[in-house]
């Protein structure tokens, strides 16, 4: 059984609630239309190759970490093709589990993880589902100008998510941008009671792959 993968590596959680912690990254390839334009990892929509369960947990394990973190493109694309086989062996093994999803391909409820939803506004749609909303602990935004954090409120109203369970980040792939919109996500968490996320891997390596 293979599963896509576009790439393994070690790192600090850079962004959302758990901003901080040593992590091992398994980044799945393949995403579902419509494509964010904002994407900060689109060599993961192409980018990616075959490995076995096998190999996927030798190279995990060779990090000597104990948090795994599970992410694309939309990693629950494979959820029935290898990935709940692949999340019930990583149990088994000690590790402690996070996904981070946009929903699109549907939320399954993983057991002993952590789910960190990040609901997709495209084309004047949020693509997500009020049952993937319920399958999530977390819900992670991205805001651009005072339009999208417009959208955002009143998504987060209208489906009555928990304020202090929703984290805004500022748009932006390079450092450069999250400087400039920095501020103004500070400003509009701090008014709205939700938490502000920096993503930390772009202030510190800029637009780097694999950090």
């Amino acid at each position: 059984m293979n599963l896509v993968v576009t790439e393994i590596f070690h790192s600090l959680q850079g962004e959302g609630p758990l901003l901080g912690i040593p992590s091992v990254f398994i980044r799945f390839g393949g995403c579902i239309e419509p494509l964010c334009p904002w994407c900060d990892t689109p060599y993961a929509w192409h980018d990616f190759s075959e490995m076995g369960l096998d190999e996927i947990l030798q190279k995990v394990a060779q990090y000597g970490c104990r948090e795994v973190v599970v992410t694309g493109g939309e990693p629950f694309l494979q959820w029935e093709t290898g990935l709940k086989d692949l999340h019930g062996r990583l149990l088994d093994g000690g590790y402690r589990l996070v996904y981070e999803t946009s929903g699109k391909a549907g939320v399954p409820d993983p057991p002993g993880a952590v789910v960190v939803l990040s609901p997709k506004h495209i084309g004047g749609t949020w693509h997500v589902s009020q049952t993937n909303l319920q399958r999530a602990d977390w819900f992670k935004f991205v805001a651009d100008d005072e339009a999208s954090m417009e959208e955002i409120c009143r998504f987060v109203e209208a489906n009555t998510l928990p304020a202090e369970k929703v984290f805004i980040m500022p748009m932006g792939s390079t450092r450069a941008d999250q400087m400039q919109r920095m501020e103004a996500v500070f400003a509009f968490c701090r008014a709205h009671g939700y938490r502000m996320t920096p993503r930390l891997h772009v202030l510190i390596f800029d637009d780097r792959q694999g950090v």
